[in-house]
C-alpha cells in the first residue's frame, strides 16, 4: 500500500494532465515486463468425442474489472471501460490473430482471413475461432493443457488511444484502445481474477465440422 501511495504522489507532481498516458505502462514491477494486460480463467473439461476441429470461445479481457499494472512511478489499478474498443473492432481492415503466448509466429486464427472473430458484449472483449485446425501443431500442442487446467488465462496486447488518471492518480482508466495489429493471447498468468471456461469435444457431425471442442470463457 505504500508504495502505491508513493507512486501516486510521484505521479501527482509529474503529470501534467490527468489524460496523459501511464509513463512506461507495463503488467509487472520489472522495467522490461510487456504491457499487456491478462485475464485469468477457470478451465473445466468435458469430452464427448474424440478428434476433429475445434471452437475456441472466450474472453481476451473483461469490461469494468479492476487489475494491477506498473509505470514509471510504481504500481497502480488499471480499468477497462465497457465499449473501449469499439472503433478499433469496426475497422474494415482489423487485423487480430489469437496466438499462443504473445508469440506471433504461433497463430491459431486471424481476423483478416475470416477464421477469428472479435466483439464486445457486457462481459468484455469475446474471442471467437469457430475451426482450429486440430492437425496444427499449436492445437495440439495448447488442447491438453488447457483439458488439464495447466493453461488457463486470456491476455490482449493493445495501444491505449484514450484514458484517465482518477484524482488521486492510484487508478488508470482506458476509454478507448486500438487492438488492431494487436493480439489475443493464450497466456500462462494473469492479474484479473474475473472470468471461468468450459473445454469440450463432440463426435463428427459431418465433412465441416467433424468435432467440436468448445473453450468458453464467462464471469
Amino acid at each position: 500500500m505504500n508504495d502505491r501511495v508513493a507512486a501516486a504522489a510521484e505521479r501527482a507532481q509529474h503529470i501534467r494532465q490527468r489524460c496523459d498516458r501511464p509513463s512506461q505502462r507495463r503488467c509487472a514491477e520489472h522495467s522490461a515486463a510487456r504491457s499487456v494486460a491478462r485475464v485469468p480463467a477457470s478451465i473445466e473439461l468435458r469430452e464427448k468425442g474424440d478428434g476433429g476441429g475445434m471452437e475456441f470461445l472466450g474472453y481476451a479481457t473483461v469490461y469494468e474489472r479492476a487489475y494491477e499494472m506498473w509505470d514509471f512511478y510504481g504500481p497502480y489499478t488499471e480499468i477497462v471501460s465497457a465499449g473501449a474498443g469499439a472503433d478499433s473492432l469496426a475497422r474494415a481492415d482489423l487485423d487480430v490473430p489469437l496466438v499462443l503466448g504473445h508469440d506471433q509466429l504461433r497463430r491459431l486464427a486471424r481476423t483478416s482471413t475470416g477464421t477469428l472473430t472479435l466483439a464486445e458484449d457486457d462481459n468484455g472483449l469475446r474471442v471467437h475461432a469457430a475451426q482450429l485446425d486440430p492437425a496444427d501443431y499449436d492445437v495440439q500442442y495448447i488442447a491438453p493443457k488447457l483439458r488439464a487446467g495447466l493453461i488457463d488465462e486470456m491476455s490482449f496486447a493493445f495501444r491505449i488511444e484514450a484514458g484517465q488518471w482518477s484524482p488521486d492518480y492510484t487508478e488508470y482508466r482506458i476509454t478507448r484502445y486500438d487492438i488492431h495489429r494487436g493480439d489475443v493471447a493464450i497466456v500462462g498468468f494473469g492479474a484479473n481474477p474475473a472470468t471461468e471456461a468450459s473445454l469440450r469435444e463432440r463426435p463428427v457431425a459431418s465433412s465441416r465440422a467433424r468435432a467440436l471442442l468448445e473453450l468458453a470463457l464467462a464471469r
